[in-house]
């Protein structure tokens, strides 16, 4: 393996293990982080170009394991190819800590094979477990050494558990503008600044965004018709192809304007969003923009997610928040009737608007400061002198 620390003594050896791309987005910021604090640290790591740039020397052969949208015998064999080389680096290689980044389908499984061949390991942006039966908590007591968490009430779930956890706040409060122009992103876009605009975010996965888009555009078209004038504006996530939006869009009965990998802009500029459950919400909550929040899938998945959750919403800004502050539709209620309904209550009742605002900043206060992967960079380096 080549080794970027070469000719450093006394560094302290830690493998990084991202899969999907944000991450490695993270990743990336840990990095940075860890050697703004340490400069002798040898930071080896199963990512991709974000942590290269960052300074991070990736294992040769082993890219990064993003399961997303791979289908196929092929597909199926390189990430068992991958698996299997992850888990000899594990266990061949002598590290003072292996550091698990998001990703909990396969980092819980590396973490087993970690803790089994005698690491120390350390989870950065910890498996929501606590949203599923009780047993996966003691499965992280068994297999983490030490558990990094963003969200404000994970910490006492995990601490009950007997599992050692340390709260850093939430990275999206270092990418997420503390400000944004809303009249002057209108004019950037190409929108009149006078007239109202629906953000749409559908998801940054294929299956969400083949589910949900047409759906939104059937309550885009139901609002036009309520108000006149109003203005659309997709978010397309990095990880969605131009050739699915673009024919998802082709028959669509309003215009919609695409912008691509601006989500925060999209949100800052919008009077009303309609948005797929997940981090985006949070990033919502941080950019204070009202929201209308969608849940859907196959039918089989959520009979399963039905029964293995035990939440009481669906919506991590309403988890954080530990009350219902935006509108959950979940699989059936998503519809173009509900949609254009909700968004029309919330146009209309400025008292209902405002509650939300109001809500909407007392999530972004409970999340913490900005510097989460600094606070979550000293943690990883007091870790590894245990």
């Amino acid at each position: 393996m080549e080794d970027r620390g070469e000719g450093i003594q006394g560094g302290k050896r830690i493998l990084i293990v991202t899969g999907e791309a944000s991450g490695d987005l993270h990743g990336a910021h840990l990095a940075k982080a860890i050697m703004a604090l340490d400069p002798t640290a040898q930071l080896i790591g199963i990512g991709g170009p974000g942590m290269r740039a960052a300074g991070v020397n990736l294992v040769p052969g082993v890219p990064q394991l993003d399961v997303m949208g791979l289908i196929g015998l092929s597909a199926i064999r390189a990430v068992i190819q991958r698996i299997r080389a992850i888990r000899r680096v594990l266990k061949a290689e002598a590290w003072d800590l292996v550091v698990l980044i998001d990703n909990p389908g396969l980092n819980l499984h590396f973490a087993r094979v970690a803790k089994a061949a005698g690491r120390r390991v350390l989870y950065y942006i910890a498996p929501q477990v606590w949203a599923w039966r009780p047993g996966r908590m003691k499965w992280i007591q068994r297999r983490v050494d030490h558990v990094v968490v963003i969200l404000p009430f994970e910490p006492e779930l995990y601490r009950r558990a007997g599992v050692r956890c340390t709260f850093v706040g939430h990275p999206l409060l270092d990418v997420v503008a503390p400000h944004y122009d809303r009249i002057q992103l209108r004019k950037e876009f190409g929108l009149d600044e006078s007239r109202r605009v629906v953000g749409l975010l559908p998801g940054s996965r294929v299956s969400e965004v083949e589910m949900l888009l047409p759906v939104l555009l059937k309550a885009a078209a139901q609002l036009v018709l309520a108000e006149p004038g109003t203005q659309f504006i997709l978010a397309q996530a990095s990880s969605i192809n131009d050739n699915l939006i673009q024919a998802l869009l082709q028959h669509s009965p309003v215009p919609v304007r695409v912008v691509y990998d601006k989500a925060s802009e999209v949100m800052a500029l919008s009077d009303v969003l309609f948005i797929a459950s997940g981090t985006a919400t949070l990033q919502a909550a941080v950019v204070g923009t009202p929201m209308v929040l969608l849940y859907k899938t196959s039918p089989l998945t959520y009979r399963l997610a039905r029964w293995l959750i035990r939440v009481k919403w669906i919506g991590l800004v309403n988890l954080v928040a530990g009350r219902s502050i935006v509108p959950e539709l979940i699989q059936d209620e998503v519809t173009d009737e509900r949609l254009c309904q909700e968004a029309l209550r919330l146009l209309h009742d400025l008292s209902a608007y405002n509650d939300m605002k109001k809500g909407l900043r007392q999530v972004r206060q409970s999340l913490g400061e900005s510097g989460a992967s600094s606070r979550a960079a000293e943690v990883v380096l007091a870790e590894c002198r245990l």
